[in-house]
């Protein structure tokens, strides 16, 4: 059995650590308040963009996204891994890594690149993949007018013929405890599959149809990726909370368990001690 001196100092140790975690959990929580009010404010509006533009869609004849919608034959794939800057999260980081590995099986025998936002999915997956850029301070001013240049950047590169297919990859926020890996087609454009019938309605557009279509393409785009930032950004604080929520409680349960370690050699001790002091008294008197 260790000694007072070590179970002391190991408790202090844990209890040091308890504290540490138990602040983490608090700002957190704090941050994920705040991060939750913005998905949950920004999803109807995204909801609502990609209706307008589907029912705009359905009701005009042939090709009408243009160039966003061109399916080329699949041979150059970049995935859009969505991850954070920070760890003590959980499985946040490694679910989004192991989905980039499981889409890089998926697509064998073709490029496939990445593109990676944040700092934790960066530094793993360059050993094993080409990472072609990466963005790791957007989390320190997440805005839309940043996240519009990196969709504009990733939009070119799908025009330019440079990949044929662009995915995202990240956690979708559900709550606190729960974060969902998505994988969403970026581009091309998926088609509209609606088995309701839209009408065009007695509306008069001005200007026509088909250039409103064109111009809620890349307002749609640079909304679909800036919620996939937001909700990463909200699920990365509630696997944070989570996660610090567990070690707080680990670290309360290992250090009872010392501080009962530490009475039990304490006592031992003690009674040693009277043992000792009755055996010599005794001697002293026989």
């Amino acid at each position: 059995m260790a000694n007072l001196k070590e179970i002391r100092n190991r408790i202090t140790s844990v209890s040091s650590t308890m504290q540490i975690t138990s602040a983490m959990k608090m700002v957190s929580a704090a941050k994920l308040k705040k991060a939750q009010d913005a998905i949950t404010a920004m999803r109807p509006y995204a909801e609502k963009l990609t209706e307008l533009l589907q029912n705009l869609s359905a009701t005009l004849e042939g090709e009408v996204g243009g160039d966003y919608t061109t399916q080329r034959e699949v041979k150059k794939v970049l995935l859009v891994a969505i991850t954070s800057n920070r760890g003590l999260c959980g499985a946040f980081n490694s679910n989004v890594i192991k989905e980039i590995k499981n889409r890089t099986d998926f697509y064998a025998g073709k490029q496939v690149d990445v593109f990676a936002i944040g700092k934790k999915g960066n530094d793993v997956l360059s050993k094993t993949h080409k990472v072609h850029g990466h963005h790791n301070a957007i989390f320190d001013h997440l805005t839309f007018e940043n996240v519009a240049g990196i969709a504009d950047n990733l939009t070119e590169k799908f025009l330019s013929g440079e990949y044929d297919r662009i995915e995202l990859i990240y956690n979708q926020f559900k709550n606190a405890a729960t974060q969902i890996v998505q994988t969403e087609q970026f581009l091309p454009l998926a088609p509209i599959k609606s088995d309701v019938a839209v009408s065009a309605g007695d509306y008069i557009f001005e200007p026509s149809k088909e250039e409103i279509v064109l111009t809620l393409i890349p307002k749609s785009l640079k909304t679909q990726l800036y919620k996939g930032i937001r909700d990463s950004f909200a699920s990365e604080h509630g696997a944070r909370m989570t996660a610090m929520h567990k070690a707080t409680d680990n670290a309360t349960e290992l250090r009872n368990q010392l501080k009962l370690t530490y009475n039990k050699a304490r006592q031992a001790a003690i009674t040693n001690e009277i043992l000792e002091i009755v055996g010599g008294a005794e001697a002293l008197n026989g």
